[in-house]
């Protein structure tokens, strides 16, 4: 299994954080921005693009004969599933949402006096099937929203970056399946935290841009971490 990590493309709360640097008027579940929108097609249009003169090479670090994605899986944030939706329509696959890629602390408003963060319901399946008509979403996401909980604790994190990624090896584990996951950047730490095995220190944090890609090639007993945050296919103007 190949497994291809991608970030969200600009969020309006990362553009509101760039500016102003602060949360202050933050959505709880934000819309890609212009900006966003064409970094997520960037990164559409590098998945897609492919060299035959090269296909019959058996190492291929930096995909130069292309990716091959067989699946393309998001998060259920809006930001996540817009970014997944051009990549999967680029790509011809189905998008399939999976709860446990979501950003860290979930869906929440913090109240801007006390700093009290409470969870909200989040998208419903009616909304996703009026914006997002073909995303796959798991079964039990109703239309009470598909968080519909309080915010999730620290200690939460780490062991759903860890059913995650045995979600994604029970799926595709010993398969030649080549795997686009769209999370999320806080996450994103956590998530290859747990695929590595190693803890996540209060000190230590992995870096990923807007649309970046980090590869990792997992074999029975064996991960190898090809690249992180690749972003070459970004022009700077665009890299966020």
């Amino acid at each position: 299994m190949q497994l291809y990590l991608i970030r969200h493309g600009q969020s309006e709360n990362n553009q509101l954080f760039e500016y102003t640097g602060s949360s202050l008027g933050r959505s709880p579940d934000p819309e890609l921005t212009t900006v966003g929108r064409q970094q997520a097609a960037l990164v559409a249009g590098f998945l897609q693009h492919s060299d035959p003169t090269f296909a019959n090479q058996a190492h291929d670090p930096q995909n130069v004969a292309g990716f091959d994605i067989t699946h393309v899986y998001c998060s259920l944030m809006v930001r996540a599933v817009a970014t997944g939706v051009i990549i999967a329509h680029a790509l011809g696959l189905p998008l399939v949402g999976l709860r446990d890629a979501h950003e860290t602390t979930g869906i929440y408003m913090k109240d801007p006096e006390t700093g009290v963060l409470t969870g909200l319901p989040g998208k419903t399946r009616e909304y996703f099937a009026a914006h997002y008509p073909d995303l796959i979403l798991p079964d039990d996401v109703d239309n009470k929203g598909w968080w519909n909980r309080p915010v999730e604790e620290d200690v939460e994190i780490p062991p759903r970056a860890q059913r995650l990624f045995d979600l994604l090896l029970s799926r595709h584990s010993e398969t030649e399946d080549h795997i686009a996951l769209v999370t999320h950047g806080g996450f994103y730490s956590y998530l290859l935290a747990a695929i590595l095995g190693q803890p996540l220190g209060p000190c230590c944090r992995f870096v990923m841009n807007n649309a970046g890609i980090t590869r990792i090639d997992c074999a029975p007993n064996r991960i190898r971490v090809i690249y992180m945050n690749r972003v070459d296919f970004l022009p700077r103007a665009l890299i966020t």
